[in-house]
Parts: structure tokens; sequence; C-alpha cells
């Protein structure tokens, strides 16, 4: 038993190297933080917020509850890097060094990579039918939601707009990387304040959201048991065309990678998507950027401008990017930009309602218009509200194993990656309506 034991020590990789050789880099890098001698340029910050993420992930992922209800890795690398920063552990000119690097366009090139790749890598007759019957259902069910915080927020004196903007929006926008972040850059620079402190009070949002989308999936699946006729127990489709395969699956690229010139391929795509939304911006600037760039790779998927090879560079970039750099993006805006204390002061019983309703209301909202657009309620609740709910990715599969159902994860891809597309457009869009930073911050 103990030889097993050993065995399963020795085969725990991080960052693709054995824990031995992991904890010997961890070591250098802790060392060079610590005696100040780590480079405050690209070459010291990547290495180092590669490491420290990698380890935060680790470690998450293997927190109980964490895990399974909170987001796991994500969350901890976030949140843990922000604590790190708040007692000392990591040196203020390190935070200030990782926050020079983040802002030095990092973020940027990282969205980019982010929307070119999830959408790109999308199958094209996914994208297009979802259009035809499945945006309606989420659509329905984020509205809901938001009508729901609002709804929270002004009873509980919170706010009506802003229980929309801080809350409804980030817990509906898709998770952290790809939500939360872009969303709390694009007010930030609308509203001329500190994009740490947004995404410091959008991050326990998010967090909360997730955990409460994969329990209410447990008991929307009791509730199929106890009234079968809400659920189609996997299928989504209503009457004799009831048929999973509405949208086909999503074709992962899972071959070994032996041109490693379509990674530039990939970057040199979403860094032109990402000018043409910056121009499109100075002409209409009441739309933020990325939401140009977001609506310019969706017409172009469904319209197939690029090649398909270049579409496959987009995906694998992606899936580059995600793998290696997705905890980089994490543990740098952790350490660099939020402020653990306005997470903390967010989470009181008034927050916890709002997100509460939230949920609750794309659940209802997804149920109501999926069974008028011929889904089973359960199933619509499920992926059109819970899936969007979430934080997508790990949180769309911790949501599906909940509920039995993981049969609809090309519903899920969508909601996650299409739906929250979506919500970063009404984000740009409901901006105008927030007014001036005093009265939205409440200070």
């Amino acid at each position: 038993m103990c030889c097993n034991m050993l065995e399963e020590k020795k085969k725990i990789k991080l960052l693709g190297m054995e824990w031995p050789y992991f904890l010997a880099l961890c070591l250098v890098i802790v060392s060079a933080v610590k005696f100040n001698f780590l480079p405050k340029s690209l070459a010291g910050q990547l290495p180092f917020l590669l490491v420290l993420g990698e380890l935060l992930r680790f470690v998450g992922n293997r927190i109980p509850i964490v895990k399974d209800y909170l987001g796991g890795g994500s969350v901890v690398v976030l949140l843990g890097c922000s604590a790190l920063v708040m007692y000392g552990i990591i040196p203020a000119d390190t935070a200030q060094a990782s926050k020079e690097f983040m802002n030095g366009h990092f973020i940027n090139f990282a969205l980019a990579a982010l929307c070119c790749g999830s959408i790109f890598g999308m199958d094209r007759n996914l994208l297009i039918k979802s259009s035809l019957r499945y945006i309606p259902c989420i659509l329905g069910g984020a509205a809901v939601a938001l009508l729901g915080a609002g709804f929270a927020g002004e009873l509980m004196g919170f706010g009506f707009t802003k229980a929309i903007m801080y809350i409804g929006l980030p817990i509906m926008g898709g998770g952290t990387s790809a939500g939360a972040v872009p969303m709390s850059k694009m007010f930030a620079e609308v509203l001329k304040v500190d994009q740490g402190e947004m995404l410091g009070v959008m991050t326990p949002a998010v967090a909360l959201g997730n955990a409460l989308a994969i329990v209410f999936a447990g008991l929307l699946d009791r509730l199929g048991k106890g009234i079968p006729s809400l659920t189609g127990n996997g299928n989504i489709l209503r009457g004799k065309d009831a048929d999973v395969s509405l949208l086909s699956e999503e074709k992962t690229v899972h071959e070994p990678v032996r041109d490693l010139s379509v990674f530039a391929a990939g970057i040199a795509v979403s860094g032109i998507y990402l000018g043409l939304g910056q121009l499109i911006q100075r002409f209409i600037p009441s739309i933020h950027a990325y939401a140009w760039m977001i609506l310019l790779m969706v017409l172009s998927k469904i319209i197939g401008i690029l090649p398909a090879e270049v579409e496959k560079s987009c995906a694998l970039w992606y899936q580059f990017f995600m793998k290696n750099f997705a905890n980089v993006l994490l543990a740098g805006l952790g350490v660099g930009l939020i402020s653990l204390k306005p997470v903390i002061a967010a989470l009181t019983p008034t927050y916890l309602f709002i997100c509460l309703l939230v949920v609750v209301g794309a659940i209802i909202g997804s149920a109501v218009i999926g069974w008028l657009v011929g889904f089973y309620p359960i199933e619509a609740a499920i992926t059109g509200g819970l899936c969007m709910a979430n934080m997508g990715g790990s949180g769309d599969i911790a949501t599906l194993m909940a509920c039995k159902r993981m049969i609809l994860m090309p519903f899920a891809a969508v909601s996650s990656r299409l739906g929250g597309a979506l919500i970063l457009i009404l984000g740009s869009f409901l901006l105008p309506l927030l007014g001036s930073v005093t009265e939205v911050l409440g200070k």
C-alpha cells in the first residue's frame, strides 16, 4: 500500500514536471521574491505568476467544498494571491511589478485569445442552430435573473441598477476569466475607477453563483423525478423530434500539434479582431471594444470567413493558453489588481440574498422560455439558466454531474461561451445607465 502511495505521488505533475522538480522551482522563485532579485519585467513576472498560479490551483482543486461548489482552483488562485499580498507574504514592490505587467496589455492579449478560441473553436452548426431556439432560452433566463437582482437590490437597499451591474451581470457572465475579468475592465474604463476594485466586488458573486448553480442542479434533478412530465431525462427537446443531437458535439481538437506555427496564426487572428473592435469603438464609443470584437467573431464564424485551418489554429491557441496561461491571468489579477478587503466586505446577508434571486431568476426565466420554444423546462433551466450562472468549464461539468445530465454538455458550452459573450455585450449597452461613479459605488 505504501508503495502504491509513493507511485501515485510520483505521478503528480505540475507545469508538466514531477512535483519534486516543481517544488525546487518554487524554492527558487520564493528566494527571488524574498531577496528582491526577481526581475520586474516579463522575464521575471511570467514565471513568478505561472508557478504561483499553478501551486494555488493544485491546492484549490483538492479542497473538498471549494472544488465542488466554489469554483475550485480558479477562485483559490484569484483570492489566494490577493490574500498573500494583503498579509505581506508577497512584498509590495513585487505586487506593484505584477500590476504593471497586467496593465501592460497582458489582459487584452489574454482576453482576445480566450474569446477568439472559444468562438472559432465551436462547431458552426452548433452556433447557427443554437441561435434559433437556444438563444431565446438563454436570454429569457438572463432577463429574469437580472430583474431578480434588481428587485432584491431595491428591496434590501443595495440599489436596483447597482445590483444588476455588480452582481447580476457577473454571475450570468460565464465565469471569472472570460466573464468577470473583461466585465470589470469594461466598467473600470468607462467609470474611470480601478479594475481591482470592480473585480473585488464581482468575484464573490461569481463564486456564490457557481455554488448555488450546482446545488440547484441537484434539486432540479430531484424535482424531475417527482414530476416526470417536466423533464426529458437528458433530452432537451419535447415531442417526436426530441434528440439531444440538435447541437452536434463540439469539435475539440485532440490530435498532437506538429506544426507550431498554428499558435502564431491564433495569436495573429485574435489580435486582429481585438484591433478591429478597438477601431469600431472609436466611431461608436458607447459600446466597448470587447463587445465589437465578439460580435465580429460570431459573424465571421457564422458566415465562414476564415478557412477551417485558421479556425483550428484559433482553437488550438485557445487550448494552449487555457492550459498554460489561464493561471497567470488569475494570479496576476490577484497579486496586482484585487484587494481582498472589498471582497470580504461584500459578503453580507444582502449580497447573499441578491445572488440567490439571480440564480432562481435564471432558472425560472430559462424554464418558461424553454417550454415555449419546445424544450423540457428542467433541461432548459439547467443548461440555459444554471450553466449561465456557474463559472463555465469546470462549473458546467460540476452542474451537469450534480443533475446527472452530462449529455447536455454541448448546450452548456453554448451557455458558457456564446451566452457569456452576450452578457458582455449587454453589459456594454447598460453601462450608460450607471450614472456617476460616486452614485454607483455608494460613496
